[in-house]
């Protein structure tokens, strides 16, 4: 393939199986390398689909500015498309924004807005989400892209790495794991494998202290996944089951992914290598018939030594988990395990 841009070449990352880091358990799992989208993130791909769909349906004009609240990856993806694209763009960004993600955005040459002012949940979404307001009553150009309501960010990854996964599997996956922000990920793929394979069962990946499944808001510092609101996107009907993962927690796992398979990958990648451990360890299948699990891992490790490869920082994070009750998986819908074994 010959890309006529750097957007052109979003998509046809590889599936991996991960077979040395789970080769004690009678199952396959497969992960989607998302971390190798060009701009190092599966936020690459709603970043063009939202884009490109907008100036060619109007609803973007040429030369507009385009604005979205986001601290990591959708950022430096948006901020990728637009340099491509011609278009002008602004991150609005909290404290919590990491040096790395900062610098990359300022390479591209984005706009920052931060906000310093936490929300009512503890967090600073809300408060992001009141800055784009903001600014869009003040700029008649400015579009906003929120990845919290549009549909064309589920879209996306239905079309995307939805379609892709369903044509490489060559047998249907029994489950599906994935981490949850926006909800778009899963929303979008989970109902283009269930287009194919129709008894699939959805595992949801959230983060501790995030409210998007009813559970109590509390510190949590991995970007990527979890929220301190529930998007409009959000549908409860798509999701089997719901894992929660701390950080302390993603972090080792993200370590163990590396140690094991080699692949460097940032922190949401880390809380669904266990996720997924947990669901091994309680799964009975006959050998005959593994488990097989399909997931992905969104983004590279470069992002997060400051934090998920930094030892100071995962000390930190052991001795805040020490002062702290650990809550209990929620589930959705009768036990998945009672379903696939």
């Amino acid at each position: 393939m010959i890309g006529r841009n750097i957007v052109d070449c979003v998509g046809g990352t590889p599936l991996v199986r991960l077979d040395r880091l789970y080769a004690q358990h009678e199952a396959e799992v497969f992960a989607k390398l998302e971390m190798l989208n060009p701009a190092g993130s599966i936020k690459d791909r709603p970043a063009g689909y939202i884009v490109e769909r907008g100036l060619a349906d109007g609803t973007i004009a040429p030369g507009a500015h385009i604005i979205e609240s986001s601290s990591g990856n959708l950022a430096i993806a948006l901020a990728m498309v637009c340099r491509v694209k011609g278009l002008r763009f602004t991150a609005v960004v909290d404290p919590k924004i990491s040096p790395t993600n900062l610098k990359i955005l300022r390479c591209y040459g984005a706009g920052i807005e931060q906000v310093n002012r936490k929300d009512s949940q503890g967090g600073y979404l809300e408060t992001r989400i009141a800055r784009v307001q903001e600014m869009l009553a003040g700029d008649t150009s400015a579009v906003w892209i929120n990845q919290y309501g549009n549909p064309r960010n589920w879209e996306s990854h239905f079309h995307g790495e939805g379609d892709e996964i369903a044509r490489a599997l060559e047998q249907p996956a029994d489950v599906l794991v994935l981490g949850v922000s926006t909800s778009g990920t899963v929303l979008g793929i989970a109902r283009r494998l269930r287009r194919a394979w129709p008894e699939l069962k959805v595992v949801a990946v959230d983060a501790v202290g995030s409210v998007l499944f009813g559970a109590k808001p509390g510190p949590r510092e991995l970007p990527g996944i979890g929220a301190s609101r529930v998007p409009e996107l959000l549908c409860l009907d798509d999701i089997d089951e719901v894992e929660h993962v701390d950080d302390y927690d993603a972090a080792l796992g993200c370590r163990r992914l590396l140690e094991h398979e080699g692949i460097f990958a940032g922190g949401s990648s880390g809380a669904v290598v266990v996720a997924i451990d947990r669901l091994l360890a309680r799964a009975t299948r006959p050998a005959a018939h593994p488990l097989r699990i399909v997931t992905l891992l969104p983004d590279r490790g470069e992002r997060y030594l400051d934090s998920v490869y930094d030892d100071g920082w995962l000390a930190r994070i052991a001795a805040a988990r020490a002062a702290q009750t650990q809550p209990e998986t929620s589930s959705l819908s009768t036990s998945l395990l009672e379903e696939v074994h």
